[in-house]
């Protein structure tokens, strides 16, 4: 079973106060125009494209942003050209950290991220140094309403799902990341509502901080997060 991360349960929230705002709009732009221009600008054809189509749907972006954002990644409209880069280090307490980002500058961006853990008192190091305590995996939630976790556990017998608990009053289903799309039909076809869909990294064990120390951690992932081209951060705190 994997680590149950507290950080995980306070982003959905966050995302869901900020759905509105334009940062997240930007921040699921420049995802569409990556995973088109990775799989190409069809849908049905790519997974990844139609996951964050239905993300973008649930937070009411306008269809012509989608298409334009779409065009962009197949070079069907001139644009941005950005570029995924991934970071790892430690932050207060020694929670360990991962920060996915999308930028049209690295330079910027890695000069962006120094400088923000040098002050923040946070560690940058190097590539792999606190991935291997991490899965990638597929994480689907959905509200309880009634569910229960037998129930979901025998719908779901024949996808290679990795965990499924409750949290707060979500469920949260793990699995391959291959199986992502199946999975979140398959609910969707049962009537479960999604509440979101997304490949995340997910620690393999988490840490417990003090109170105080837990804090500052949360302050420092919430800060980094809101960092222009940070897309997502993740962390192994308990």
């Amino acid at each position: 079973m994997s680590g149950h991360s507290k950080w995980s349960t306070i982003k959905h929230k966050k995302a869901k106060e900020d759905a509105t705002r334009g940062k997240k709009f930007t921040k699921l732009i420049k995802e569409i125009t990556i995973a088109a221009r990775d799989g190409g600008g069809d849908p049905s054809a790519n997974p990844r494209l139609r996951l964050l189509m239905d993300k973008a749907k649930e937070i009411n972006m306008p269809q012509d942003n989608m298409m334009r954002a779409i065009k962009r990644g197949t070079g069907e409209m001139p644009g941005v050209a950005y570029e995924s880069y991934h970071y790892e280090g430690y932050g207060p307490g020694q929670c360990a950290v991962i920060i996915d980002m999308l930028t049209d500058n690295k330079n910027r961006a890695i000069s962006t991220v120094r400088n923000f853990f040098g002050k923040q008192g946070g560690i940058l190091a190097e590539s792999g140094a606190v991935s291997w305590m991490f899965d990638k995996l597929g994480v689907i939630r959905i509200p309880k309403d009634g569910a229960t976790e037998e129930d979901l556990i025998e719908k779901l017998l024949e996808y290679d799902v990795k965990d499924i608990y409750l949290d707060d009053s979500m469920f949260v289903i793990t699995c391959e990341m291959t199986q992502l799309d199946q999975v979140k039909h398959a609910l969707e076809k049962l009537s479960y509502k999604i509440e979101s869909a997304e490949l995340e990294y997910v620690p393999k064990a988490t840490i417990p901080l003090d109170s105080a120390t837990e804090e500052r951690a949360y302050e420092f992932l919430q800060a980094l997060e809101d960092l222009d081209d940070v897309q997502n951060v993740y962390t192994n705190i308990g």
